[in-house]
């Protein structure tokens, strides 16, 4: 499919739309329980892809909610083509696993799972010699890669055990390596700074968190 096609943006503040390649992502913010904005822009979304001949695959379509109120009548699904959406409490976006309750654990083991098994071949290269400048190259490229997938995402979200979890691979890549390795914390920190400084001047969340802050931006 040709990405010069491109669906509309939200015509609505409290509704954004996410495209990347052919995935499509509708993110809602609901107040006083007055949905009508979101499903004006599912509507729509709808209706631009079948006056520009793109079928949607309702099949494959999901809605998550995520409500912390302690008392809560889930509200009925929008439609696709007629069928109803299907809910669920939790999904894969971009590689990430999002639940309801927003905690990380489902995407923090995956990550753990890959890095481990590529741990075998650093053990691998240690074995046949190779320098520890390659052995840190490669580690960058093969295994610190997985364990930074979107961490600016769900780093500061983990839980203590799993941020040891975590850092317990890299201390592991240290002892074959024989070299200090940066620390998740301080990969996490610096991407974080970077993402800050490249989007604050017009990013709408940056602008809400600069009004919350007392002091602002520096």
């Amino acid at each position: 499919m040709s990405n010069t096609v491109r669906p509309p943006g939200s015509s609505h503040d409290s509704v954004k739309l996410i495209k990347f390649a052919d995935d499509t992502t509708l993110i809602g913010l609901i107040s006083n329980n007055d949905e009508s904005a979101y499903r004006r822009e599912v509507d729509r979304l709808v209706s631009w892809c079948s006056g520009n001949n793109l079928e949607l695959n309702a099949q494959k379509t999901v809605e998550m909610i995520v409500d912390f109120r302690k008392s809560t009548v889930p509200p009925p699904p929008p439609s696709v083509m007629d069928s109803p959406i299907t809910s669920v409490e939790s999904f894969r976006f971009l590689g990430t696993t999002i639940t309801q309750d927003l905690k990380w654990e489902p995407t923090i083991s995956s990550l753990i799972k890959k890095a481990q098994q590529r741990m075998y071949f650093l053990r691998q290269l240690r074995k046949a010699k190779l320098p520890a400048q390659m052995l840190v190259q490669f580690y960058t490229a093969i295994i610190e890669s997985i364990l930074t997938s979107s961490v600016t995402v769900w780093f500061a979200g983990a839980t203590v055990r799993d941020k040891q979890r975590l850092q317990r691979i890299v201390r592991s890549a240290e002892e074959v390596i024989g070299r200090s390795l940066p620390s998740l914390q301080d990969l996490c920190h610096g991407r974080s700074c970077s993402i800050a400084k490249w989007y604050k001047p017009a990013a709408g969340l940056f602008d809400i968190f600069h009004q919350d802050s007392p002091s602002g931006w520096s």
